[in-house]
C-alpha cells in the first residue's frame, strides 16, 4: 500500500504506512506566538503562569522556538519506531495597533525505519509555514485565521510528498482563570508537484490546559487527522491521551518543557499504535 509520511502539513509518500499517520506525526503542535495573557510583563515581570498561558496560545505575541520530539511506536508490520523532530520557530509581527500576524514554520527532521521491501531514510521533510492574522486586543476570546502551505523540500523521496499544497487554517481559544481551552484546524490540497498521489488532508487539534502553581500545568492536545484521499477504513487517526508541562527559568531565559503520550484508538493500516511527544520550547518574552 502506498502511504504518506510527513512532518509538516503535507504528507510524505512512504509505502506501507498510512497518510493520516503522517499528518499526525508531523504534529502541528501548538507553539506560542502572542497572547494578551502573558506577553506584557517583560522577562522578569511575567509570571510562570502567564508565560505558560502564552506558550499555550498559538497566536500569542511571544517569540518562541520549540523543538518537538515525536516517537511513533508500532509503525508498519515490523512494529518499528519512527522519530520526527519538528523545529517550529514562531514569530509574531505587529501590523498595527489592532492586528498581529503570527508566523509559524514547521521544519521536520525525520528518521524513517525500514519496512519489508522499503529502505530506511533520514533527513529533512516537507516544510510547512502557517500565517495567522489575529486581533491584537483580544482578551477572553482569541482567534486567528490565515493560509497554510506545504513546500516539497524533502531531502529524500521517502520523506516527502513531492507536492505543493495550500489551504486555510483557523484557531480559536478562551482563557478563563487557570484554563486555556481551544482548537486549531486546517485542510490542505495539493495543486502542483511531481508526486504520484494528490493530497487532501485535514488536521484538527483541540487543546485543554489547566495551569498549576510554580509553572506546572496539565495538558491534552491530541492531533486528529483525516486523509480524504484514502478509503473510509484508512481515513482517520484519532489519539487520546495527555501529559504535563512546566515553565522553568534558566537565568532570564524561560523554557517550556512538556511531555505527552497518546494512544491511537482509531488508526489506519500500518499506522502507529501510540506516540510519545517531548517538547522543549525556548521563550523570548519582550
Amino acid at each position: 500500500m502506498t502511504a504518506l509520511f510527513a512532518a509538516s502539513l503535507a504528507l510524505t509518500s512512504v509505502p506501507g504506512i498510512n497518510a493520516q499517520d503522517a499528518i499526525q506525526h508531523r504534529a502541528l503542535t501548538l507553539a506560542p506566538a502572542e497572547g494578551g495573557a502573558a506577553a506584557g510583563g517583560g522577562e522578569d515581570g511575567a509570571s510562570e503562569e502567564a508565560l505558560a498561558k502564552a506558550a499555550q496560545n498559538p497566536v500569542a505575541k511571544l517569540i518562541s522556538v520549540p523543538f518537538q520530539n515525536n516517537f511513533n511506536f508500532g509503525v508498519g508490520p515490523n512494529n518499528a519506531v519512527q522519530y520526527i523532530l519538528n523545529v517550529q520557530p514562531v514569530i509574531p509581527i505587529s501590523l498595527s495597533e489592532d492586528w498581529n500576524l503570527i508566523t509559524r514554520t514547521i521544519m521536520p527532521i525525520i528518521s524513517q525505519p525500514p519496512q519489508p521491501g522499503v529502505r530506511s531514510a533520514f533527513g529533512l521533510g516537507d516544510i510547512n509555514p502557517t500565517f495567522f492574522l489575529s486581533p491584537a486586543k483580544s482578551k477572553k476570546f482569541i482567534w486567528g485565521a490565515g493560509p497554510t502551505f506545504t513546500f516539497p523540500t524533502a531531502t529524500d523521496s521517502m520523506l516527502g510528498n513531492g507536492k505543493w499544497c495550500a489551504g486555510p487554517a483557523v484557531v480559536a481559544l478562551t482563557m478563563q482563570g487557570h484554563w486555556v481551552v481551544g482548537a486549531l484546524a486546517n485542510n490542505q490540497w495539493s495543486f502542483a508537484g511531481w508526486g504520484d498521489r494528490n493530497v487532501n488532508a485535514m488536521l484538527v487539534q483541540p487543546f485543554v490546559n489547566y495551569n498549576l502553581p510554580h509553572g506546572w500545568y496539565l495538558v491534552t492536545a491530541p492531533i486528529i487527522t483525516a486523509d480524504w484521499e484514502a478509503n473510509s477504513d484508512n481515513r482517520w487517526t484519532v489519539p487520546v491521551g495527555g501529559g504535563v508541562g512546566k515553565i522553568q527559568r534558566f537565568g532570564k531565559l524561560p523554557v517550556n518543557f512538556q511531555l505527552q503520550a497518546f494512544y491511537n484508538v482509531v488508526t489506519p493500516d500500518n499506522g502507529a499504535d501510540w506516540q510519545l511527544r517531548f517538547q522543549v520550547q525556548f521563550l523570548f518574552p519582550k
